[in-house]
């Protein structure tokens, strides 16, 4: 499967889609905690203190690391977040975070 994503340094590239891959949430200034927390719990299958850890990180470091698989199931974790209103990009987990 030929995916694109955008990498950090902002420009895009094609991916096969194998390997591992990160879905990155990034911090915002319009939604709420409960919201994220909700969000992480549905969609990435986090425990509630699991949610509740990677919300304060987003919001403190500005991004995080919320779920590492495959290109797949990443990706359409990424567009569920999207749709609840979360900016949540996909990185190639050999890049590093």
């Amino acid at each position: 499967m030929m995916a694109s994503i955008l990498p950090k340094e902002g420009k895009k590239e094609i991916h096969s889609g194998y390997g591992a891959w990160n879905l990155i949430l990034h911090n915002d200034d319009h939604n709420t905690f409960d919201w994220v927390i909700a969000s992480l719990m549905e969609v990435c299958g986090h425990e509630p203190l699991q949610a509740e850890q990677a919300a304060h990180l987003v919001h403190y470091k500005g991004r995080a690391c919320v779920k590492t698989g495959d290109f797949a199931s990443i990706s359409d974790m990424r567009e569920q977040l999207i749709a609840r209103g979360l900016t949540a990009t996909v990185e190639d987990a050999d890049d590093g975070i």
